[in-house]
């Protein structure tokens, strides 16, 4: 299913059951596209056809667009196709690979995640505390619940790490096995 760091597509059935469900849900939230393409169509015509753009419908753009990329942040990383310098990667051992990538994201992404998801829970209760809402008057209420879109995605980002984690330490040990 999924690529390895190596380039092998070498099952780890624990994992691959992991990111099959969280590919799954990223792909299901996917559809929230259609819906931005429908509100922008419609904020367009408003604007542009009849001179009468409605807040509501801007406000409500950014937050489908929010969305859609939170989760994309999230099906990059379960189909471990974001961003890497492949022309260095490339270069290095099978092993050496493994080892980076279990260190990367160990050290420089899990805590980065953790401190905006922690972080993250703050802002949300503070924003449902105060029943935020947006500062136009026609716009949407309920800010909180956009805002919690910070903590549940980067709960789901972090799950999705922790499992390319434990992927990569299993492709390790058994690429310390070919070797030996």
């Amino acid at each position: 299913m999924n690529q390895s760091s190596s380039g092998a597509n070498e099952p780890v059935p624990f994992a691959d059951l992991i990111d099959r469900i969280i590919i799954r849900v990223c792909q299901s939230v996917a559809w929230i596209f259609l819906l931005l393409m429908i509100v922008i169509l419609a904020q367009v015509t408003l604007r542009r056809g009849f001179s009468a753009g409605l807040i509501i419908l801007e406000e409500l753009q950014w937050h489908l667009y929010a969305i859609g990329v939170f989760i994309g942040v999230v099906y990059a990383q379960a189909r471990d196709t974001h961003v890497r310098v492949d022309i260095l990667r490339m270069r290095f051992s099978a092993t050496a690979r493994h080892i980076i990538e279990i260190i990367g994201l160990s050290v420089l992404l899990m805590p980065f995640l953790w401190v905006v998801f922690y972080h993250g829970l703050d802002f949300v209760y503070q924003s449902w505390r105060i029943g935020e809402r947006s500062l136009a008057p026609a716009g949407l209420p309920w800010r909180w619940l956009i805002k919690s879109l910070i903590p549940l995605t980067m709960g789901l980002l972090m799950i999705a790490v922790l499992n390319r984690i434990a992927r990569e330490c299993v492709l390790l040990v058994r690429q310390f096995k070919k070797d030996a």
